[in-house]
């Protein structure tokens, strides 16, 4: 795993460095939850709602809402989900036109310590979509994210800590109908933030990332609220 990372990582946070760049700044708004059904219990449930503007606000670029069942089959540091999510995307500029998607998902979710403070989670997502207008369409997602502690070694009350993630989009089915197909590759996403516990349950994180889409590049701020309860 060690020699996998040290090779996949730079390429993952050099590659979307290369795409000609959206000047304009664009806002992600975030709260993410999630929730176990008990103590003991492997059943929970996790989602989030984001509210996404092509510039700081008011241009509305997606709206999404998602949640989902999650297992936890126990001692095995694994959690599964099967959700969905329903998204409204719009368009850049003064256009009010808006497409509407849903999203089925199956996801895999597994952490991993790497020494006292460097905490990573593996996050697989395969995705069936039904966006307006097209063909049923699929999609592969591996997101690696790096928390890292600063003044403490786990995420609770009162720590400060380091953010990072990429995300690697790849589609599956790229027919979607009328003669139209997209590409083999989504889009990438590389994010660098801190972030702070304001109880052992509830984070708050600032942070910039830039998304990359064929050959275009856009840069994000990102403000998210994480709660588990």
């Amino acid at each position: 795993m060690s020699r996998f990372l040290l090779t996949v990582l730079p390429l993952l946070f050099v590659l979307p460095l290369s795409a000609q760049n959206d000047d304009q700044l664009g806002a992600w708004y975030m709260y993410f939850y999630n929730h176990s059904f008990g103590e003991d219990s492997q059943w929970g449930i996790q989602g989030d709602a984001q509210y996404r503007n092509f510039n700081l606000g008011g241009d509305l670029e997606q709206l999404l809402l998602r949640s989902g069942i999650t297992y936890a089959p126990t001692d095995a540091g694994i959690t599964f989900t099967l959700g969905y999510a329903n998204i409204t995307t719009g368009t850049q500029g003064d256009s009010d036109v808006n497409t509407g998607e849903s999203r089925v998902y199956q996801e895999a979710l597994f952490p991993q310590r790497i020494g006292g403070r460097f905490l990573l989670t593996h996050r697989l997502r395969y995705e069936q979509r039904w966006v307006e207008g097209q063909d049923l369409r699929t999609r592969y997602r591996y997101n690696l994210f790096l928390n890292v502690p600063l003044n403490d070694t786990e995420l609770g009350r009162g720590t400060a800590y380091l953010a990072l993630y990429n995300e690697l989009f790849i589609n599956g089915q790229r027919d979607i109908g009328g003669g139209r197909s997209v590409q083999f590759f989504d889009r990438n996403r590389t994010y660098l933030g801190v972030g702070y516990g304001l109880r052992d349950n509830l984070r708050t994180q600032l942070g910039w990332m830039r998304q990359t889409t064929g050959d275009r590049g856009k840069d994000q701020l990102q403000v998210s609220l994480h709660h588990s309860w």
